[in-house]
């Protein structure tokens, strides 16, 4: 069986794990701190915080910015549930929106939703194509949007507007204007997730890029302290000589890096653009290359004079096809020995949110891509004769279910 996603591991991450396992630190320390300055470098924003994951670090920026019950967020109903749950648990509305046929957010539909109860934007970049920033950014700045804005907490009043929080959970790597992502929006996240480009096995990182006058070493400071339960000293910090005393300032979460993890982190960042973005984008080209010969594939975007993947997931699409003949087609790719996934099923599907009212008819974009939509294998170590065996299964599955 060609598996769907492995994680990468060899003997270079783990020397740097047993390094720090032998270094006396394990939790949140110096290899922590080192692997925030070079995403930092990497990204081109100001200032980063690892954090435990990607829910973790939305979560706390919701937090940060004072998203309480009676504010609504705008989020694209193509996306994981990750994105929707952080607004609910904060006591806000999630309000759904529909997407392109690139997978991604809508700007007409974010226009369309704002309220003077809209508080944070959501956008997320599915499958590491990033959004189409540039209109999202001018919109929130308009005239007629800012007017509507109604700022509760002293974040909301300093910014004045909405807030711009990119879930990027998929796109460290990918590129907008020539510009990183991480440096795109006011807040951008990302995931280290284990079947992620760049994994930690577990992580995230929250990517600050908030304009004057926002103090990003002070913003830092409060947020690590948020992210270890309102304390006013890390681990680190509290190993200086006199430093045992600390405070606690508020109840905060558990929300922070450990070295362990930053170890895999350190090594995987090293190599990423010169290694691991360079053969997932050979394996892009190559399923790109095959199945454009056939007329019953949509091939995903993943570049443009404007944007550059980060060849996370390769989003094929089936055209003409119902979701229960994708299913089938799927059930026959397994059969012949490869596994594939699909990203994502629309949130308003899922239990909790249709139960909570949400209709996936007000989504018709979404259902449409979700339902022709198959992810194939990508992964570092996938090699050229394994990605053909992944085309040829999909082309006898297609045939078999639709000729």
């Amino acid at each position: 069986m060609i598996p769907f996603s492995p994680p990468r591991m060899d003997q270079k991450i783990v020397d740097e794990v047993v390094d720090t396992l032998f270094s006396g630190w394990i939790t949140t320390g110096p290899k922590t701190k080192k692997f925030e300055k070079l995403l930092t470098a990497y990204g081109g924003h100001k200032v980063t915080l690892c954090v435990s994951s990607a829910s973790a670090g939305l979560e706390l920026m919701l937090r940060w910015f004072g998203v309480k019950e009676g504010d609504e967020v705008i989020v694209p109903a193509y996306t994981y549930s990750a994105t929707a749950n952080v607004v609910v648990h904060c006591g806000a509305k999630v309000v759904f929106v529909d997407v392109g046929d690139d997978f991604n957010i809508s700007i007409q539909s974010i226009e369309k939703a704002i309220t003077t109860r809209t508080k944070v934007i959501m956008p997320v970049d599915i499958g590491g194509w990033p959004c189409d920033y540039d209109p999202i950014n001018a919109l929130v700045r308009r005239p007629d949007i800012v007017s509507l804005f109604n700022p509760s907490a002293r974040e909301q009043q300093m910014l004045n507007r909405i807030l711009v929080l990119s879930d990027a959970a998929h796109s460290i790597g990918g590129q907008y204007m020539g510009k990183h992502v991480g440096n795109l929006t006011d807040i951008t996240v990302y995931s280290f997730h284990a079947v992620k480009n760049l994994t930690t096995a577990e992580g995230g990182a929250v990517c600050l890029n908030l304009p004057e006058p926002f103090d990003h070493d002070i913003i830092y400071r409060d947020l690590n302290a948020k992210s270890l339960h309102g304390q006013t000293k890390d681990a680190l910090a509290k190993t200086q000589v006199g430093g045992w005393r600390y405070d606690i300032i508020e109840p905060g979460y558990k929300y922070n890096m450990t070295d362990i993890q930053a170890s895999i982190g350190l090594v995987e960042l090293a190599r990423y653009d010169g290694d691991m973005l360079v053969r997932r984008k050979q394996i892009f080209d190559r399923y790109a290359a095959a199945f454009s010969k056939f007329e019953w594939a949509q091939v995903p975007k993943y570049e443009s004079e404007i944007r550059k993947s980060s060849y996370h997931v390769f989003l094929l699409r089936i055209k003409g096809v119902s979701e229960s003949q994708r299913d089938m087609i799927i059930r026959e790719i397994f059969a012949r020995e490869v596994a594939v996934n699909v990203h994502f099923v629309p949130l308003p599907m899922m239990t909790y949110y249709h139960n909570e009212g949400y209709d996936i008819k007000e989504f018709p974009v979404a259902y449409n891509n979700f339902s022709r939509e198959i992810s194939l294998p990508v992964y570092y170590d996938l090699t050229n004769e394994m990605a053909d065996t992944v085309v040829k299964a999909v082309v006898e599955s297609v045939r078999k279910v639709l000729f």
